[in-house]
């Protein structure tokens, strides 16, 4: 029954995480913290132990979800290898710094901030004047029968990954849930370019994490196979889905997701 439960938690969390581009995380660690404190069954999973299978799931979530997401030609990889500059150090940082940051307060603060990104989402982003698709560096995709060009500055890319970076490792937190919105509301990247490309860039960062996870003896692959098991599932099916919807309603459910980690943030801050 456990290995059952672990399984349909993991194919619920690569689900979600697909869909939208940010991992996973937000579903399964919950998941598990609750079953921790309310099943015996489940007395296995201590908070290390969570975070530890929670990576390993991500790496797998992220790989089946790219590669359906790269065959249909959404990820941009100039941009997430750009992302990947600043991400891959400023993580390990932001890892290291937290054992000198209360990061109770900050978590408050920071389930605020991401109940705020949602809202931006309500504000209706107008298209570029200027037609960019005879522009130098300008990325150029077709989603839906739609052909979108955008620009995106390999300055403000490298900063803005170090920020995600930093703040991804200081609270624990998948880094799609910052960088999602960013490349939709800064950069104007639409949602099923932004979902495949945060997803690609997930791949590498957790696999760093959960490698150093594996090393400290974080990881217990008697439970952790049914979640990769159910991670490649649920990645396939997320990615496929997403290629389904139309972007307006994906923002949607990224915008309640952001509501629901901010809310989660929140909690853990006050509590």
């Amino acid at each position: 029954m456990v290995y059952i439960l672990c399984f349909m938690i993991a194919v619920t969390a690569a689900f979600v995480g697909s869909l939208i581009g940010l991992g996973g995380g937000i579903v399964l660690i919950p998941s598990l913290l609750f079953l921790y404190n309310y099943s015996a069954a489940f007395g296995w999973a201590e908070p290390q132990m969570i975070v530890g299978i929670s990576l390993v799931t991500m790496v797998f979530t992220a790989l089946a979800s790219t590669f359906s997401y790269m065959r249909e030609g959404r990820v941009d990889y100039k941009t997430g290898l750009l992302f990947l500059i600043g991400c891959v150090p400023a993580g390990i940082f932001g890892s290291w710094l937290n054992q000198f940051v209360d990061t109770e307060q900050f978590t408050l603060y920071f389930g605020i901030l991401m109940i705020g990104l949602s809202m931006l989402f309500l504000i209706k982003r107008k298209r570029p004047d200027k037609d960019l698709s005879n522009a130098p560096n300008v990325r150029t995709f077709t989603v839906n029968q739609e052909t979108y060009h955008y620009k995106v500055s390999i300055w403000q890319a490298v900063f803005l990954s170090v920020v995600v970076g930093i703040l991804s490792g200081l609270f624990g937190i998948g880094g799609g849930s910052i960088m999602v919105p960013a490349l939709i509301l800064l950069f104007g990247i639409p949602v099923h370019i932004a979902a495949a490309t945060s997803m690609f860039m997930i791949f590498f960062v957790s696999m760093i994490s959960a490698g150093t996870h594996i090393f400290l003896g974080h990881v217990i692959w008697e439970y952790a196979i049914p979640f990769i098991l159910g991670a490649l599932i649920g990645g396939v099916v997320g990615a496929k889905v997403n290629q389904l919807i139309k972007g307006n309603i994906l923002e949607w459910a990224l915008r309640i997701i952001l509501v629901i980690i901010g809310i989660r943030l929140i909690i853990e801050g006050i509590m």
